[in-house]
């Protein structure tokens, strides 16, 4: 069973994708941690997120295993990580390693912001999971906060919406629902809710 769950950021989508895999014991793969990855590859370097010859070369050595999850979990990483998401070079770069994974043998899920449209088109179950951007702000907000950032809620939302844009606007694999997902707004439901809903939208596609 291939699960293929999208959506913008702090909507939740990693949440529910890593309790769907425990749920019903299916690996599961995090694609933004890989364009965050990236990301910190292209800071470190020194590399301009303009130069997607470079960008995409950074992406090509990742090694998957080494990935530092406090760093890229950062809010300049997240920030850069947008800018060269935006670059086919880098996406093209990326697309195998995600797509060899989405294929293991027994399925995956995969969440991302391109996985029911680009990545997994053939996926059993597609999930947009959504909120409103207040909401998204605020839950990220808190997370930066409680790792020591400094950053202040009406920044995060900025930042927010500013990444929405991006990924809403970019040319290449932009940031939407697949015609056959399932949309989950989260706005207003509790972590075990959401969860719950998912669930039961997998359940339901599995017998249909």
């Amino acid at each position: 069973m291939m699960i293929a769950v999208d959506g913008p950021l702090a909507s939740g989508k990693g949440t529910i994708a890593k309790a769907l895999a425990r749920h019903f014991g299916l690996p599961h793969l995090d694609t933004g941690a890989l364009y965050r990855a990236t990301a910190i590859a292209v800071i470190d370097a020194k590399i301009d997120p303009a130069d997607a010859g470079a960008a995409a070369g950074a992406a090509r050595a990742l090694d998957i295993t080494a990935i530092d999850e406090d760093r890229i979990r950062t809010a300049e990483a997240g920030a850069m990580a947008s800018r060269v998401a935006a670059l086919p070079a880098v996406r093209a770069a990326l697309y195998d390693l995600q797509r060899e994974f989405a294929l293991r043998p027994g399925g995956a899920i995969l969440d991302g912001r391109d996985i029911g449209t680009v990545i997994c088109p053939d996926a059993d179950v597609k999930l947009y999971v959504t909120a409103n951007a207040e909401t998204r702000a605020d839950r990220r907000w808190r997370e930066l906060t409680a790792q020591g950032d400094p950053i202040s809620y009406q920044t995060v939302l900025d930042q927010t919406r500013e990444r929405d844009s991006r990924d809403t606007g970019r040319a290449d694999a932009p940031l939407r629902p697949a015609d056959d997902a399932t949309l989950l707004d989260t706005s207003s439901l509790s972590i075990d809710a959401a969860i719950a809903a998912a669930i039961r939208i997998v359940e339901n596609a599995q017998n249909a």
